[in-house]
């Protein structure tokens, strides 16, 4: 606990330093220098010193407010003034010596300089001035990129069209899991989210490209999106960073009751699959076509920009399934009107993965605060708060990852 030093008030300001004579020093006149008030003047000779001359007592007491300071020039002493022997001190010749009395009245001001000192280090200790502990808030905000600091924005590329994810409410305000989540950390940074609506596949182009600061919309981390690796294997693009925050996986929506009894990808062999294009079930589906073929049952991809024409498609029988992340999944079997209208084709996932936001690869800056950031979230008890909402707490973490993606 910090003790708060109470500093006296001084008196009257001495000289800055004894010695030093002060701009305004009054003019002396041309005899014997005057003294306090209450003293008579000099006379021709030294005439003893009386009992009530002003002998320094043994406290300094303050000068009155009309003393005058240290004259500009030196005094001269007169020749028949000798100085008293017994208690004055002699005159000098040169510059006068601060008397006792204004040595001590100089002291006071020393001591109460250093108790300032001390305070003054004591209150820096607690203070602004003290450096920010190192993943602490006034931290993560000194580290942003200097431009996303002088913005103060965070600009997030979404999909608002993937419900409860990310979506948007009947006044257009962007709603769901990413925004909130993304709103709850930018508050702790001191920023505001600007969001972006464009399709899915654009994302990641516009991360690279720095169109955006971020994308953050269910984009599940994956060892080639961050290599930008083709499925060939060959470089693609520069690969993308991410801040894993959310456990998800692919889920099968089918016709309520499972008329066609799928339950896994090689079930779906023969038959033709709806996806989103340019998500990870897209990839998924792709990959498992040259499976398909090798036992002669090619297997069917029809891509859309939007999730709700691959159900369009499963509701009328074209498409035998939809591939989609589970929260999506999940929502559209449990939503008003949907229910006996879709269904899971089982409770495990077709394959596991986290979502990431998304980040450049060269702006590891940004990436490493916005993992401390979500931390903070997390720690807080906002994140669950915000699942919990949309109904989401299995795929809860206990901690960011970066790059945690297989």
């Amino acid at each position: 606990m910090l003790r708060t030093l109470t500093i006296p008030a001084p008196g009257p300001t001495p000289s800055a330093d004894p010695g030093t004579t002060p701009t305004t020093a009054p003019a002396v006149p041309t005899t014997a220098p005057a003294v306090p008030t209450t003293a008579p003047a000099v006379p021709t000779t030294a005439p003893a010193v009386p009992a009530t001359a002003p002998a320094v007592p043994a406290t300094a007491p303050a000068v009155p407010t009309t003393a005058p300071a240290v004259p500009t020039t030196a005094p001269a002493v007169p020749a028949t003034a000798p100085a008293d022997p017994t208690t004055a001190p002699a005159v000098p010749t040169t510059t006068p010596a601060v008397p006792t009395a204004t040595a001590g009245r100089s002291r006071r001001p020393l001591r109460a300089a250093a108790a300032l000192g001390a305070g003054g280090l004591l209150l820096t200790g607690c203070g602004s001035g003290q450096a920010a502990a190192p993943g602490s808030q006034g931290d993560l905000r000194a580290r942003l990129p200097k431009a996303v600091k002088a913005a103060g924005v965070l600009k997030i590329g979404s999909y608002l069209n993937y419900p409860p994810v990310d979506f948007k409410e009947p006044g257009g305000a962007p709603a769901g899991l990413d925004p909130e989540l993304a709103r709850a950390m930018a508050s702790y940074l001191g920023l505001k989210v600007e969001f972006v609506d464009m399709p899915f596949a654009r994302l990641i182009p516009a991360v690279q490209a720095k169109e955006i600061d971020l994308a953050m919309s269910a984009v599940i981390d994956t060892k080639q999106r961050q290599l930008g690796a083709a499925d060939d294997g060959h470089q693609a693009d520069p690969g993308v960073d991410f801040v894993d925050y959310f456990g998800s996986g692919t889920s099968m929506v089918v016709k309520a009751g499972n008329p066609l009894n799928l339950s896994s990808l090689e079930s779906l062999c023969g038959r033709t699959v709806a996806v989103q294009r340019g998500t990870v079930q897209d990839e998924l589906a792709t990959r498992q076509t040259a499976a398909c073929l090798r036992i002669a049952k090619p297997l069917q991809i029809h891509r859309f920009e939007g999730d709700e024409q691959a159900l369009v498609e499963v509701a009328s029988g074209v498409a035998a399934a939809d591939l989609n992340d589970y929260p999506v999944a999940q929502y559209n079997t449990t939503q008003p009107g949907r229910p006996g209208t879709f269904q899971l084709a089982g409770t495990t996932f077709l394959q596991a993965g986290p979502y990431g936001i998304t980040v450049a690869k060269d702006n590891t800056e940004l990436r490493d605060v916005i993992a401390k950031a979500l931390d903070q979230v997390i720690h807080s008890g906002e994140y669950d708060k915000i699942l919990a909402k949309w109904n989401l707490h299995r795929g809860a973490v206990s901690s960011a990852v970066v790059n945690g993606g297989l």
